[in-house]
């Protein structure tokens, strides 16, 4: 969280929203947000989200599938983050996750499988 500067800023019934700047820290070689950095605040989102929603301290909340398309590229600024959670299972909960510029214009969608595990 603290390498890629992640902060969550919002927190409603269904969702859970993070930003992260775009800076030389996330880029490419050729300096636009790295595909690599988007997914890591992705799952941030989603694995947080779980852990809140979830409500369940018994449990501890792993990612086993991801999926990310990337639409838009960006240079600088800020991305935002709003996972949404499709679906609510005891074990096993499906987010979506879009990735936005500061314009609200999509730049990744993702998909995010977690799990609950029993804590040992």
């Amino acid at each position: 969280m603290e390498t890629l500067e992640i902060e969550y800023t919002n927190i409603t019934d269904d969702s859970i929203t993070a930003r992260m700047p775009v800076n030389s820290r996330v880029h490419q070689p050729d300096g636009v947000l790295h595909g690599g950095a988007s997914v890591a605040l992705a799952e941030s989102v989603g694995s947080a989200g779980a852990m809140v929603f979830m409500q369940d301290q018994n449990v501890s909340i792993r990612g086993i599938e991801i999926a990310a398309n990337h639409v838009k590229s960006i240079r600088e600024g800020y991305v935002y983050a709003k996972g949404t959670m499709i679906h609510r299972g005891r074990t096993t909960q499906l987010w979506q996750i879009r990735i936005e510029n500061e314009e609200g214009e999509l730049i990744s969608l993702v998909k995010f499988t977690t799990i609950s595990l029993p804590k040992a």
